[in-house]
């Protein structure tokens, strides 16, 4: 959209499709990144969460040392994880690499998609759309980190040491790790961004802060219904990812009623110009 706003349909998709491609070449480089150093993210990010010098488990059992003298949360010091198809690990390894390149380029992506729309736009509206193209990637990043150093610990420990019999050894599968891994960390990631639609619903006028305070109860059953998907639906875990996203919601009330009041000043002022 570099040459101006009359710029044909097809000027349209031509300049999408150099975005497009960008965004692609930069996934292609955070995911080489990735996989060049996979050996290292594997054992060190990825099976993090399963040993107990993880920060989040450093940090829970120095409060529970404090307040009872014991450690609250202690996993067995062997993590058995098996493969059972020929090509499981190069799988795991493509998809890990994948999606590390997409959340490396995040931040690159959502200014690709800045670029694109930004010169459609006015001198306010850029300055607007600037600050939630920033708010897009942190808070996606939060999300992520909310999901690996938060839940996705709770959801590891209880399923380690939940057990129905002695005589039953544990032996875990990869794909089903990396699954669990993904769906909290990635969910998290995604669910994170409700803000963001909140504010575009908000400008647009479909939303409003009324709607969403009146509908209350009704968003704290759909966000323990998504707390449940998200993570394995042990107690726990779930409220865990429960209450960052119950903070998201009230915070998205503000948010909409900050946007609220602000278009509601704008359309005061533009009937008083006229």
């Amino acid at each position: 959209m570099s040459e101006g706003k009359d710029m044909s349909f097809m000027g349209h998709i031509g300049e999408l499709r150099g975005h497009l491609i960008r965004c692609i070449i930069a996934i292609a480089i955070g995911a080489f990144i990735v996989g060049f150093n996979i050996e290292w993210i594997m054992d060190q990010v990825f099976f993090g969460p399963v040993r107990n010098d993880f920060p989040t488990f450093k940090v829970i059992n120095s409060l529970s040392r404090q307040f009872s003298g014991v450690d609250a949360m202690i996993l067995p010091d062997d993590f058995p994880v098996r493969v059972q198809k020929l090509y499981q690990q190069f799988n795991v390894m493509m998809s890990v690499s994948f999606l590390g390149g997409v959340v490396l380029a995040f931040p690159y992506i959502v200014w690709e998609l800045w670029r694109f729309i930004s010169p459609a736009l006015r001198p306010q509206e850029k300055n607007n759309s600037l600050m939630l193209i920033n708010s897009v990637w942190i808070l996606f990043l939060t999300g992520i980190l909310c999901g690996y150093y938060l839940i996705l610990p709770f959801a590891i420990n209880f399923a380690v040491l939940f057990k129905i019999s002695d005589i039953i050894e544990p032996l875990y599968d990869l794909s089903d790790y990396t699954a669990l891994f993904f769906q909290i960390v990635l969910g998290m990631g995604i669910v994170f961004l409700f803000p963001v639609i909140v504010y575009f619903l908000t400008t647009i006028g479909i939303l409003t802060p009324k709607f969403l305070r009146t509908y209350r109860r009704h968003a704290i059953v759909l966000i323990m219904v998504i707390a449940a998907v998200i993570t394995p639906a042990d107690v726990i875990s779930m409220m865990m990812a429960a209450i960052p996203l119950l903070i998201l919601f009230e915070f998205s009330i503000g948010l909409s009623a900050r946007t609220y009041r602000r278009i509601q000043k704008a359309e005061i002022t533009a009937k008083k110009a006229d």
